[in-house]
């Protein structure tokens, strides 16, 4: 974390499969939340972040995701390998 950590803010898009509590901006910003402190990968950082799960259902910890709900979050329903393999066919195909 510490290598890709400083990195994000200079990236155009993170694409997220699957992670909830390891992206959970609460953790640097919530004190007194259960993963406060706890080390993140910072993809809110990133200029635009794509993260693809089943649902919206919390983490290991519970807490919703503030990340999902940021402008420049697009969220994509549905199996991450599925997900992936037809947003780069859609791309190839652009």
């Amino acid at each position: 974390m510490d290598r890709i950590n400083p990195t994000f803010e200079d990236t155009d898009v993170v694409i997220v499969i699957g992670a909830n509590d390891v992206t959970n901006p609460m953790a640097r910003e919530a004190e007194g939340s259960p993963i406060y402190g706890m080390p993140i990968l910072n993809v809110d950082k990133a200029k635009n972040v794509v993260v693809i799960k089943r649902s919206l259902s919390p983490g290991f910890a519970g807490l919703p995701n503030p990340l999902f709900a940021m402008d420049h979050t697009l969220m994509v329903y549905g199996d991450g390998k599925k997900a992936v393999v037809e947003m780069t066919a859609a791309l190839n195909q652009a």
